[in-house]
């Protein structure tokens, strides 16, 4: 019999973690590296990268920084070719790279709707095509965590600034969760989504400033995310731990989204 601890222990894997300089990214990373995966950080900002690489070390976490506009056509087979040139192997990819832009409905701009479902969407299928290609198929087996939100589930109040491409863009990265699931399982290849409420970052700054008493009266727990509230569930869905679960969305979000 497996030891419970051992199905949770990540030592001698490689995660890619998109959006890994700061906020979701960088917690997850932590979680993950605490485990004893190394760790892979992608962004756009080498200095923040830098950083955060700095900040992991002096956890104990091994890590790397590769610099990358996912965004970008074109990018993502040259990413994955130096991040396995680094590290070696590739186990886990976590696509929680995002981007957000405010406007009413009737007056959203298109450059506004393709930043956004380029960013959340496109990349998203884009790295983790580029992924399963150069190792997960060929290794037989791979994890990928789809970082969503429960803006993809639901709409929200018209008081609030209009997101309707990144609420798209999330529910879209939900079904991909689950496409992706059902065609690459029988290759030993594990995707899963976690869906977050509010966490305070540089992405909802606005809103939680200007909503954030609302939107913790409209929670049952009270409260929003803090910096530990994801790293429990995106530990479970890259570790062995979570060896019978594909397809599914976690959501962590206080309970925002029942009531």
């Amino acid at each position: 019999m497996t030891l419970l601890k051992n199905l949770f222990d990540l030592s001698g894997r490689t995660a890619i973690v998109t959006g890994g300089s700061r906020g979701l990214g960088l917690q997850i990373a932590e979680a993950l590296g605490e485990y004893g995966a190394q760790i892979a950080l992608v962004a756009r900002k080498r200095s923040e990268l830098e950083e955060a690489v700095q900040n992991l070390a002096g956890q104990g976490i091994k890590a790397a920084a590769f610099d990358a506009d996912l965004s970008s056509a074109g990018v993502t087979t040259e990413l994955v070719e130096r991040i396995a040139a680094h590290f070696g192997r590739i186990d886990i990819l976590v696509n929680n790279a995002g981007a957000t832009w405010g406007a009413a409905a009737e007056e959203y701009p298109i450059e506004g709707w393709d930043k956004v479902i380029n960013v959340n969407l496109t990349a998203v299928f884009t790295l983790t095509q580029a992924v399963a290609r150069h190792s997960f198929l060929p290794n037989q087996g791979g994890v990928v965590i789809n970082v969503a939100s429960i803006e993809g589930l639901l709409g929200h109040h018209h008081s609030r600034l209009g997101t309707v491409a990144y609420n798209a863009a999330k529910g879209g990265v939900i079904s991909l969760t689950r496409a992706l699931a059902a065609e690459w399982g029988h290759r030993n290849i594990r995707i899963n989504a976690l869906a977050p409420g509010f966490f305070p970052s540089k992405m909802t700054a606005v809103t939680v400033r200007e909503h954030g008493d609302e939107m913790i009266r409209q929670t049952p727990l009270g409260k929003l995310g803090n910096e530990n509230d994801i790293k429990g569930a995106a530990l479970l869905l890259a570790s062995d731990a979570s060896g019978h679960i594909t397809g599914q969305t976690i959501i962590v979000d206080g309970g925002a989204s029942i009531i």
